[in-house]
């Protein structure tokens, strides 16, 4: 196993793990409750999966699917579900805060002073590290909670990254990929922030429980990598069908269209629209993000109405001419591939000159 995969491997799980256990942390400090110190159980099977991998798998990553990433999804949506809940009864002002901070400040160099005449330094670092939990605690619960949104979807960008590749990825793929999570991130972050910062929204549980269910409903594409790969297969007589060469030669097309429809945009939209249909909630930015995502769903139906005729036009224009050709659900390298090994096959064939076959014995002879 290289040193290098091994390291990448082990330090964004423990990176998975730590942020995890901050919003447990979090968790257990708003509620007053120690018992939610048992959400942190959850990453015993971050710690599993870091096993199976290292032992199975050298460290790398599977095929379209990043365990990982699931189940550190698993560990840290529990507690920012119950970070968003607990927010609803909640107020934070700007004052108090900042007089708290101050105080805090004031213990830190009060104990810092103390330490000074201790016998050892393990006390001063204990002590530092006691006023500084404190001074953290201080913060508004509302900064706390956008702040563990806002380093949880970097760290699943970055994680993805630092994660080791399978052989069935690239990296120019994985590069892709990245982006697509880039701007992915922005679009899931900023709907889980506009719409529960509402205040009629805050005042309704059922609509706390709805628009954070979407939000866990489309953080499920994350773990997925089938955005940037294509589904392998075979020409046979049961692929034959038009939608089964679509969906072998567009997979990772159809998916981001899948994903926008009914992942993300769609039920985005279907979110917003009830809040300004049913509830009669208006604002500049809620109105502006629902016209987008009706913008967005239209052009992927677009995109996904030329994708489909285009192939259909191209099937049917082959099979009237009688073209016998790769399959068409086979990417365009393959069968650029394909028609250049063709191509010189061709050459050598034409370069060696047919052989002379011996004549008869005339009869005049």
């Amino acid at each position: 196993m290289e040193l290098m995969v091994l390291l990448n491997a082990l330090v964004t799980r423990l990176l998975f793990v730590l942020h995890s256990l901050i919003g447990v942390w979090r968790v257990t400090a708003v509620k007053k409750e120690p018992k939610y110190w048992l959400l942190a159980l959850l990453n015993l099977l971050l710690c599993l999966e870091t096993g199976l991998t290292l032992k199975f798998k050298q460290g790398r990553g599977y095929k379209w699917f990043s365990p990982a990433i699931f189940l550190y999804l698993i560990c840290i949506v529990p507690s920012l579900w119950l970070l968003e809940i607990h927010h609803g009864t909640q107020y934070c002002g700007n004052e108090p805060g900042a007089v708290q901070v101050n105080v805090s400040n004031q213990d830190f160099n009060q104990s810092r002073d103390s330490s000074h005449g201790s016998e050892g330094t393990d006390h001063h670092i204990i002590q530092t590290a006691k006023v500084f939990v404190n001074q953290l605690s201080t913060i508004c619960e509302t900064v706390w909670t956008l702040a563990l949104h806002q380093t949880f979807l970097l760290l699943l960008v970055v994680g993805r990254w630092l994660l080791p590749i399978g052989v069935e990825i690239t990296r120019d793929q994985l590069s892709q990929l990245l982006l697509m999570f880039v701007g992915t991130a922005a679009d899931i972050l900023e709907f889980a922030s506009e719409t529960l910062d509402i205040e009629d929204v805050r005042k309704n549980y059922v609509l706390i429980n709805a628009i954070l269910a979407v939000w866990t409903w489309s953080m499920l594409q994350f773990p997925l990598d089938l955005a940037v790969q294509h589904i392998g297969c075979k020409a046979s007589a049961s692929t034959r069908r038009i939608p089964s060469l679509l969906l072998c030669r567009y997979s990772a097309e159809l998916w981001n269209i899948g994903v926008s429809l009914f992942i993300q945009d769609g039920p985005f939209f279907i979110v917003r629209s009830i809040l300004m249909g049913h509830f009669g909630i208006f604002n500049q930015m809620l109105v502006f993000f629902t016209a987008k995502n009706v913008l967005v769903v239209t052009l992927q139906l677009y995109r996904l109405a030329v994708i489909t005729f285009d192939f259909r036009a191209t099937v049917v224009q082959k099979s009237r001419k009688g073209e016998v050709c790769c399959c068409p659900c086979e990417p365009y390298e393959a069968r650029a591939h394909a028609t250049g090994h063709q191509e010189n096959e061709m050459k050598e064939f034409v370069a060696v000159p047919p052989k002379e076959e011996p004549q008869a014995p005339s009869e005049d002879h």
